[in-house]
């Protein structure tokens, strides 16, 4: 559901950037820049899908671009339902979603295929309230209006939320709403709650009076991962190309995490995030991700989530995830419960 747009006067400046940056649905011409060029070289190209500051910028901080042996064509959205959408129309081999844009994207029988996981804490995931909001605790929710990105991780945490105060989402109204749209609805006070993932959670905490009444932390998997076209898989050079790339990645997250003070200087540069405000995103959620195993378990986890969409009538009914998961490169990856690194108390 594509969310109406509001006035953009309401929008704080540093928002105002990063949200501009994230663009509508897909920008990928220019050069050089994030999310608007072409790295790498050779005959073959990866067409690779990313949300701002994500697997680009992490990369290039870690130096894993330096060497590709093939061109890296990059496109980037606004969060994982229309990453998955580009990968289903087969413009995008391969992009970064999280936990839940893969359950409406097979619902809705797209072309996708699960190839690659991680596991991170899930601080980032919050649900925000006004700091002069009388809310105080989620079951307080009731009858209160919810901003939330339709198909997004927070969709899903949100309704985990709420079901752990023993609400059901007929219990308030939700505004399925972009993050862009979201910000100037919860900044004008149109609705009582943002339900939203890093970086802005941190960004609102920071510049948009926002406090967090309850997080993802117990309630959601903390899975993220790499989904692929399945034509990409089928062709036998640009299934090496994946490969490789999923490697890079799994090296750069084991640098920032030895490194979260040069990861949050560089995606603050790119998402125009305060650098104070880039590392406590940075410890509280993005530094702590390991990578980990497709396996039974995380398919599992899923499939709970599969279920609790159909039984609310919000995917048309519930469906083997199993089948849209490519476990082709688990390798020697540890299992998908392996907990998440942490930078220590308070992180």
């Amino acid at each position: 559901m594509r969310a109406r747009h509001l006035a953009p006067a309401v929008l704080l400046l540093p928002f105002a950037l990063l949200l501009a940056a994230c663009g509508g649905s897909s920008r990928a011409e220019g050069g050089g820049g994030t999310g608007s060029g072409t790295d790498g070289k050779g005959s073959l190209t990866l067409n690779v899908g990313d949300q701002k500051g994500g697997s680009e910028a992490l990369l290039r901080a870690a130096g894993e671009l330096d060497d590709l042996p093939y061109k890296i064509k990059w496109s980037t959205f606004t969060s994982g339902p229309p990453l998955l959408e580009a990968i289903n129309a087969g413009a995008v081999d391969v992009g970064a979603v999280g936990n839940t844009p893969p359950v409406f994207a097979a619902a809705a029988k797209s072309k996708i295929k699960v190839i690659a996981g991680s596991h991170s804490r899930s601080d980032g995931e919050t649900i925000l309230v006004k700091k002069g909001s009388p809310l105080k605790r989620p079951a307080q929710l009731k009858g209160k209006s919810i901003a939330v990105a339709q198909g997004s991780s927070a969709h899903y945490q949100l309704i985990a939320s709420l079901k752990k105060a023993g609400l059901t989402p007929k219990d308030v109204t939700l505004n399925y709403l972009q993050p862009a749209d979201a910000l100037a609805a919860f900044t004008r006070g149109k609705v009582a709650a943002w339900a939203v993932w890093d970086p802005y959670t941190s960004q609102a905490l920071a510049q948009a009076d926002a406090r967090v009444l309850t997080t993802g932390q117990g309630v959601v998997n903390g899975l993220g991962f790499q989904v692929a076209a399945p034509a990409a898989l089928d062709d036998k050079k640009k299934s090496a190309a994946l490969k490789d790339y999923t490697d890079r990645l799994r090296r750069a997250q084991n640098w920032v995490f030895k490194h979260p003070d040069a990861w949050a200087k560089a995606w603050a540069k790119e998402t125009g995030l305060p650098d104070k405000v880039a590392l406590g995103a940075v410890k509280r959620t993005r530094g702590t991700a390991v990578a980990v195993a497709v396996d039974k378990a995380a398919i599992a986890s899923e499939q709970r989530i599969v279920d609790t969409f159909a039984a609310l009538k919000l995917i048309p009914r519930s469906y083997d995830f199993g089948k849209f998961v490519d476990p082709r490169f688990n390798g020697d990856l540890p299992p998908s419960g392996t907990a998440p690194r942490t930078y220590g108390k308070g992180h």
